[in-house]
Formats: C-alpha cells, sequence, structure tokens
C-alpha cells in the first residue's frame, strides 16, 4: 500500500449527509478493501486519478490545537464518512486519537462509525464527552462472506465483541446494518445477536455505483451464482427496497427497537428536494 503524509487545510468539515453537519476524515482512502465501497469518487478530488482504492491511504497532518470544540456546541458530527477513522494504521498514527483529545469538551454529539475492534482502544475517551454514540458497521455474520466483500476488516463477531464491552462502560451504541445483500443479509438474526448491547439500529441497501458494480456481480457469481440473475434485476428495478423496508419497519416497531433506515439511490444532499430517499 503507498503511503503518503499530506498537510489539510482542515479536518471538520460541513456535511451534505442529512441530520449530520459536520464529517470527520482523519485520512484519506481506506485499507478495508471493501468490494462495494461507494466512496471511490474521493480519488478525483485527492490527486489520486490514476491509483487504485484500497491500494493508498494519505495520513493528514493538521495542527490539532486548531480543533476548537466549542465551534461545535449543538452540532452533530460524524467519524467518518468517507474513510474509518479505525484503519489499521490508526493503530501507529492516531489521528483519530489526536481529534477526539481536541474535540472532548464540546458540547456537540459525536457520532462514530467503524468496522474495526480497534474503537475499543478510545474507550476511555469516549468517557470524557458529553454526547457520543459509537457505532459499528457490518451486513452479515457469516465471516467467510464478510471476508469476501470487506477482506481487511475486522470480522463482524470482533466488531460486536467490542461495541457489547463500549456499551457495558455506559456509552450510547449502535449497529449500522449496511449495505444489505439482498437476500444474503439476514437483518433479524443480526439484531437478534446483537440486541443486549445496541441502543438502536440503522440500515442502509446496497447501491450500485459503475466502479463497484462489476465486482459485486463477481463475488455473486463466486458465493451465490443462483442470484447473480436476481442482482443484475435488481440494477434497473429497486422495488425491492420498499418491499424490505416495510418488513424492516414491521419487525422493528413489533419489538419496539429505535431504528432508521436509509436507504437511498444516489448522493445525499441537503437539498430535499433531490434527495432520492423513499419517504417514511
Amino acid at each position: 500500500m503507498k503511503i503518503e503524509f499530506r498537510e489539510a487545510k482542515s479536518i471538520i468539515t460541513k456535511s451534505n449527509i442529512p441530520s449530520i453537519d459536520y464529517v470527520i476524515n482523519p485520512y484519506t482512502g481506506c485499507q478495508h478493501g471493501c468490494i462495494y465501497c461507494y466512496a471511490e469518487f474521493m480519488k478525483r478530488f485527492t490527486n489520486h486519478k490514476g491509483d487504485t482504492w484500497g491500494e493508498f491511504l494519505d495520513v493528514k497532518i493538521y495542527p490539532w490545537e486548531k480543533i476548537k470544540p466549542n465551534k461545535y456546541d449543538g452540532k452533530e458530527l460524524l467519524l467518518s464518512s468517507v474513510t474509518d477513522p479505525y484503519l489499521p494504521l490508526e493503530k501507529q498514527h492516531e489521528n483519530t486519537r489526536k481529534i477526539l483529545t481536541h474535540l472532548k469538551d464540546t458540547n456537540g454529539k459525536i457520532s462514530i462509525l467503524t468496522k474495526s475492534q480497534l474503537v475499543l482502544r478510545d474507550l476511555d475517551l469516549f468517557k470524557k464527552f458529553k454526547n457520543i454514540e459509537v457505532g459499528v458497521s457490518l451486513n452479515t455474520l457469516d465471516s467467510k462472506f464478510a471476508r469476501k466483500i470487506e477482506p481487511f476488516a475486522s470480522r463482524p463477531i470482533d466488531r460486536l465483541k467490542a461495541l457489547e464491552q463500549i456499551h457495558q462502560a455506559g456509552i450510547k451504541t449502535y449497529v449500522f446494518i449496511s449495505p444489505i445483500f439482498p437476500k444474503i443479509t439476514n437483518f433479524q438474526e443480526i439484531m437478534e445477536y446483537s440486541a443486549n448491547y445496541a441502543d438502536s439500529f440503522m440500515f442502509e441497501n446496497l447501491n450500485y455505483r459503475p466502479h463497484n458494480v462489476g465486482r459485486i456481480y463477481d463475488i455473486i457469481q463466486e458465493t451465490r451464482p443462483e442470484l447473480l440473475d436476481f442482482y443484475k434485476t435488481l440494477r434497473k428495478d429497486q422495488s425491492y427496497w420498499e418491499l424490505l423496508k416495510t418488513e424492516i419497519e414491521v419487525y422493528c416497531k413489533r419489538h419496539q427497537i429505535q431504528s432508521k433506515i436509509e436507504f437511498h439511490h444516489g448522493g445525499f444532499t441537503k437539498d430535499k428536494k433531490k434527495m432520492k430517499i423513499p419517504s417514511k
């Protein structure tokens, strides 16, 4: 993997994600190698047009003392949106830990999302925040399938074990079931497994992008070839997602589970008229 160090003009930037005011991305690029990744578009904004996503990482250099926690009082900040805050190299460079150290006095809400069990390392810092939630994303409990689609992320079970310990320490937690692979992801199984230590659940559909569709088809052909035609149809006819959305809503209502469904079929925007998100 190509590792570079680059000075960043800013480390906390305004967000286009609905309900999120700011996003924090300690790195450019990612080491997890997820075949469905949506963040590959970042290459054209970061001087990586000729590079392969997943094979480079920019470690951001920033004067951390410039982070002013009071600036974000009353705001919601997500860490992270186009990288993972707990990549393997975070062990060495600790950008995420530096950011959290300088943000701990904020009255804003901090939301952390990761695929790594390394998140448990910063439990001491989480306890210093007034309003923080920590989540892990996964879409299967099957380690073999997870290794195919997320080759360098922590095993799903290890992510959930870390989340359980964080929950036991009194930190608010959530599970992000994402992206849902139709007829493969068993959302009920994941929810039942983690119900005792997840305060809420979020859901996101699998989204096709020009850069990931071939990889998705290849994995389906390799692991579940009987579903390949369905996955190709799904790219054009997305009515399946409305049916699944209703199924999730019914399940969560029946079991009185706090949930949020983020099914979308395009980019995010603050303009609700342009948001391609089904009405709830």
